[in-house]
């Protein structure tokens, strides 16, 4: 998920989403989008795509891994090389 979520998201009233759930599920998945479902302009929940839902739940595992926070850490602390430098280095 390389778009922020927010770009992602689009908006239905409960009545819409009890009797078209199969569509708003199908929709969603040809868009890559999820819906906040509202009643009254409060907001009741989500309706995510499973396959959506499946890269949440992978992203939240690896996050809760002490050891891959560990090397992140470590690799933001390492040398940076500028795309200037790359292209030099491959003589570009």
């Amino acid at each position: 998920m390389i778009q922020q979520l927010i770009n992602d998201q689009r908006f239905t009233n409960i009545q819409s989403a009890q009797s078209g759930l199969t569509k708003l599920f199908m929709a969603a998945e040809k868009t890559n989008s999820f819906y906040t479902v509202l009643r009254n302009d409060e907001q009741l929940g989500v309706l995510l795509p499973r396959k959506m839902w499946l890269s949440l739940i992978e992203d939240l595992e690896a996050m809760s891994s002490p050891d891959y926070r560990a090397r992140i850490a470590a690799a933001r602390k390492e040398k940076r090389v500028t795309a200037g430098e790359i292209k030099k280095l491959l003589r570009m």
